[in-house]
Formats: C-alpha cells, structure tokens, sequence
C-alpha cells in the first residue's frame, strides 16, 4: 500500500511519523508513506531545469521552495482543466534519478525500492541507472 500526503510545509519526517504512528502496527510492513516537502510539485521540480525546458519557462521560476502555483500557471492548470494527462507525460519523461535529489522522494524511493525486495517484484534501480 502506498500513501502520499502532502507536507504542507511542515517537516516531512515528522508528517511521515504521524502518518506511519497511526496506520495498525500489524500491515505497517507492507506500507510506504511518501510525504513531499510542501506538496508533489516539489518533486516534479526537482529537476527544474529538465522542467523548464519541457515547459518553456525559466528554470528559476521552478527552484522556489512551493513550485506548486508556478507549475500550475506554466501548464495553465485551473479549476476545469487540471491537465492531468500532461503531468503524467511530464513525469514519465522525467528522469527519476534527477528526483532523488530531493530527500523527501529518495526516502519514497528508498521505501519502494526496499519493500519491492522484500516482495520479490521488480523495481528498477534508479540510483544505480536502472
């Protein structure tokens, strides 16, 4: 089971802890809880100058600590049209090692990685260029 919950600008570690303090003590093994910074946009950015260039905005635009309402504005996300599909494409072309430059994701990714072992499935090593 994989949960995310956004940070909202608090720290990440103890948001994780509170989420992971209130899930039953007995499932917690099969459990991932990824917690973002501020919000997912922080991870999408990451690589804000992978970003800026798929998007056409400057990459300094994107390296603020909420990217959140400038990703939003560059893919013209508003309440009817939440882009959706083109997020999912902007984040399959991403590369993902770029991501683990951020703490909060390479603690998900660590978590992914560890309990897809454990589980016996595939999950590519992304830090090794897998």
């Amino acid at each position: 089971m994989v949960f995310l919950t956004d940070g909202d600008g608090a720290d990440w570690r103890e948001v994780q802890r509170n989420e992971r303090a209130s899930f039953p003590n007995e499932r917690l093994f099969m459990a991932v809880h990824g917690v973002p910074d501020r919000n997912v946009e922080c991870w999408i950015c990451s690589d804000a100058d992978f970003i800026s260039q798929k998007l056409g905005v400057a990459a300094d635009e994107l390296r603020v600590t909420d990217p959140k309402g400038r990703l939003e504005s560059a893919l013209k996300v508003n309440r009817d049209e939440k882009k959706e599909e083109e997020i999912e494409d902007l984040v399959h072309a991403t590369p993902l090692r770029t991501w683990l430059r951020n703490p909060s994701f390479e603690d998900f990714y660590g978590q992914v990685r560890s309990l897809s072992q454990q589980l016996g499935c595939r999950v590519p090593n992304i830090r090794e260029g897998g």
